[in-house]
């Protein structure tokens, strides 16, 4: 009797024992998956990432460019402009076939006096944007230039994107920080004109109404002083406009063709989206 009952014991103890852990492993299981749950990697949820040169032209023409969506820019008129046409180019068919993702492709450098082969930032434009911005035509164009004053001449500039503005600010702080003897380089002066860049199929961008060309006996152009070259050559640099005017001019939102290394001295054009782009790439 006493063998019988010590196995009754074993084996209630034995099923107690095996109750407990079941009981136990229930339990623990929420918890264990709970911190399976802490330890797994998360995947975040996909975006669209806006390129900084797209949120620099939002930025800058907010009444014109609207939003960025899969490579597009939404334009105000509820059409699409693809961003980045993924095409690999030289300098030459970027300037001539840009998609807006080209623009960017060369910071503008406030730094560069003296510069390298081929750069050019802000030389490189996309059409279709500044169409939709300043008109697509001449007269469209047209209807939106205002008179400015500029040392005595009355230019016309658009109004569009605060440009004109833009203009009469740097002409007050020309007359404000610089001597009299600096006036030589503002007279007759020139703007508007609907026309091709010399040499090739796409439109100046003074066809615009945002560019402006200072005095041009103290001005230089490349193709003036290199006879007989082409884009791809080489060329000599040459630059007689004070860099005071320049940095003026840059302050105010305009690049100047000084800088570039197919140069146009004289000319000033306003690209407040380059110059917001290219100060954050320096920053």
């Amino acid at each position: 009797m006493k063998t019988g009952k010590l196995h009754l014991t074993t084996a209630l103890l034995t099923l107690l024992a095996n109750s407990a852990c079941t009981s136990a492993q229930v339990t623990d299981a929420p918890n264990q998956q709970e911190a399976l749950r802490q330890e797994a990697p998360v995947t975040p949820v996909a975006k669209d990432t806006i390129p900084f040169g797209a949120e620099c032209l939002i930025a800058c023409y907010p009444q014109f460019v609207k939003g960025y969506k899969d490579n597009c820019l939404i334009l105000s008129d509820g059409s699409t402009l693809v961003y980045d046409d993924g095409q690999q180019k030289t300098h030459t068919q970027k300037m001539d076939n840009a998609d807006p993702e080209d623009m960017f492709s060369q910071p503008y450098d406030t730094n560069v006096w003296h510069p390298k082969k081929n750069y050019d930032p802000g030389r490189i434009r996309n059409e279709a944007i500044f169409k939709h911005m300043y008109g697509k035509n001449k007269q469209k164009v047209l209807s939106q230039l205002v008179k400015v004053d500029w040392f005595g001449q009355k230019l016309l500039f658009t109004a569009v994107n605060g440009a004109a503005d833009s203009l009469r600010t740097v002409a007050k702080d020309l007359a404000a920080t610089l001597p009299p003897t600096y006036q030589k380089y503002f007279s007759q002066s020139s703007t508007f004109n609907w026309r091709a860049v010399r040499g090739s199929n796409r439109l100046s961008a003074h066809s615009y109404g945002m560019t402006i060309d200072i005095c041009t006996k103290y001005s230089d152009f490349w193709r003036w002083s290199n006879p007989g070259k082409e884009e791809e050559d080489d060329i000599r640099y040459v630059n007689r406009i004070p860099h005071e005017i320049i940095r003026i001019f840059e302050k105010h939102g305009f690049v100047s063709g000084a800088r570039w290394y197919h140069y146009d001295t004289m000319h000033f054009e306003y690209r407040p989206d380059l110059l917001r782009f290219s100060q954050h790439k320096k920053n």
